[in-house]
């Protein structure tokens, strides 16, 4: 009897920071998910394969359309993945609108390893 194989969790990451990018893709893949970085929201429109087993992290502050723009936009409402938003200058108003929004998570950068796992664990298994 062959072994029955799990099917990769994907992580879908959008930010600008290089240093970001590379350092959540280095821990994501140290965790066992497939990884694939963009730098902004334009490039992850161009480049997302739709996939059921998928996490989309957002940083909120992008140059041109904001994390929470696109979620707000026909294109991140019709988005059917759980989205985590991270953003390294929170206020209560992105915090609330990005609830209202319906994200999976909010977490503050500099992110914890952690809490963001449990934020993934969490969405995926919604």
């Amino acid at each position: 009897m062959s072994p029955v194989m799990k099917e990769r969790r994907m992580i879908y990451l959008v930010d600008d920071d290089d240093a970001v990018r590379d350092s959540l893709t280095f821990l994501l893949e140290s965790h066992g998910f497939d990884v694939t970085a963009f730098a902004s929201v334009a490039e992850f429109e161009r480049g997302c394969q739709p996939n059921s087993n998928a996490c989309l992290i957002l940083d909120h502050h992008l140059p041109g359309v904001s994390g929470l723009e696109f979620l707000a936009s026909p294109e991140g409402t019709a988005l059917h993945m759980p989205v985590i938003v991270i953003t390294g200058g929170a206020d209560p108003n992105i915090s609330a609108r990005a609830r209202a929004l319906g994200v999976a998570a909010f977490l503050e950068k500099p992110v914890a390893e952690a809490p963001l796992l449990a934020a993934i664990d969490n969405a995926l298994t919604a």
